[in-house]
């Protein structure tokens, strides 16, 4: 970041996000990151002359990866919009294949090689226990040798704790470039408990109230999984508070299509503020008001049984990542400039109430939330800690 901003050149903090949280992945899974970050960083589009280095690694490598996943998660968000009817739009290609395929060449060996690590380790009592050097795919190799089950399992968490992660950060970022109090106040908060350069600690963290706020405010504005879906375990039957309403029947089996996404922002459920950016409302009255009387119009993470088993991982991951940000950078902006025409609101979204008149990007999102065309931003480098 520091060496493209000193060329006054925006940078794409969505991209450096993705790549950030996928080298962090897959070295907590495999013991081997992908060093996605090393690959070089994309050029705004109102660069004229792009280093001819950048056009010959935009197809390379963990870049190459991460295209293909990207490609493939959209795949499996349009089969789900479909429902049962998906395999007719796929006749006569798998749209899946060919993406999947670059995505295993990657996996595929880090699977193999764990496998071989376990056939090699000999059995003992201590097999069931984790250990300080096992990844988390070592570890899963001791209940099972099933290369397919291994890679899918990874995967799976692979993008839970990936894709999430990219988008919550890329919001907070966004919604500091847009309210400059809450960064000034985020950034003292740090300076204070932290310091201009020390790497915090997590008792640091745990003392940091107005950067869980932040967090925790750009969770419930943009919950990272706007939509989720459970099924009824057994016959249920909703009565509705509004005793003019019929009883609501959900027979077992059936599944319900619900909204974060929406029940985050219900002013009846937040109050009359509930879409403005406010993370003080963590912090004061408004936390006993409405959260602390209702938890679960607060889902994030979801709860109870399924609750996010990466939660606090997810939170310390972004809380460490935020701090050092605002260490080494201050008066962050968005680039308008730099964002790509389709990538901005739509002329109609002017006046219009609630965000939707408020937002200088484009929200969208297949499995998890993203901003179209990514989040372009420029920033002053603190000289403490050049």
């Amino acid at each position: 970041m520091k060496d493209r901003l000193r060329q006054n050149h925006a940078v794409d903090f969505q991209d450096l996000m993705g790549r950030f949280t996928l080298d962090a992945s897959s070295e907590f899974l495999f013991g081997t990151s992908l060093k996605c970050l090393s690959m070089g960083l994309p050029y705004p589009h109102n660069v004229a002359q792009v280093p001819s280095e950048w056009s010959t690694i935009t197809g390379q490598g963990a870049n190459r990866f991460m295209e293909a996943l990207a490609n493939a998660q959209q795949v499996v968000a349009d089969r789900h919009v479909l429902g049962i009817y998906w395999p007719l739009t796929e006749i006569f290609e798998d749209k899946a294949l060919k993406p999947m395929k670059v995505v295993s060449t990657f996996i595929d060996p880090l699977v193999r090689d764990a496998i071989k690590r376990r056939k090699e380790h000999s059995s003992s009592e201590k097999d069931q226990v984790v250990e300080d050097h096992e990844t988390l795919l070592d570890h899963m190799t001791k209940v099972t040798a099933d290369e397919k089950i291994l890679k899918d399992e990874t995967l799976n968490i692979m993008i839970a704790g990936r894709d999430t992660s990219t988008a919550t950060l890329t919001m907070a970022v966004y919604f500091l470039t847009q309210y400059p109090e809450a960064e000034a106040r985020l950034r003292h908060e740090i300076l204070t408990l932290v310091g201009p350069t020390r790497q915090p600690t997590f008792e640091d963290i745990k003392d940091m109230k107005y950067l869980r706020a932040v967090i925790n405010e750009t969770l419930r504005l943009y919950p990272p999984v706007p939509l989720d879906v459970r099924a009824a375990k057994e016959d249920v039957v909703f009565v509705s508070p509004d005793q003019s309403q019929p009883p609501l029947f959900i027979p077992a089996g059936a599944t319900i299509l619900y909204s974060l996404y929406m029940m985050q922002r219900r002013p009846d459920l937040w109050g009359p503020d509930a879409e403005e950016f406010s993370p003080e409302r963590f912090l004061d009255e408004r936390l006993s008001k409405y959260l602390l009387k209702k938890p679960w119009i607060f889902l994030p993470f979801s709860g109870g049984p399924r609750i996010c088993l990466g939660q606090q991982f997810a939170y310390n991951e972004m809380s460490c990542l935020l701090i050092r940000l605002l260490q080494t950078f201050s008066s962050l902006t968005l680039d308008a400039d730099a964002q790509p025409p389709d990538s901005r609101p739509p002329a109609e979204w002017a006046g219009k109430p609630g965000r939707q008149g408020m937002e200088k990007i484009r929200p969208m999102t297949h499995l998890t939330l993203y901003s179209q065309g990514g989040l372009w931003i420029k920033a002053t480098e603190n000289i403490s800690i050049r």
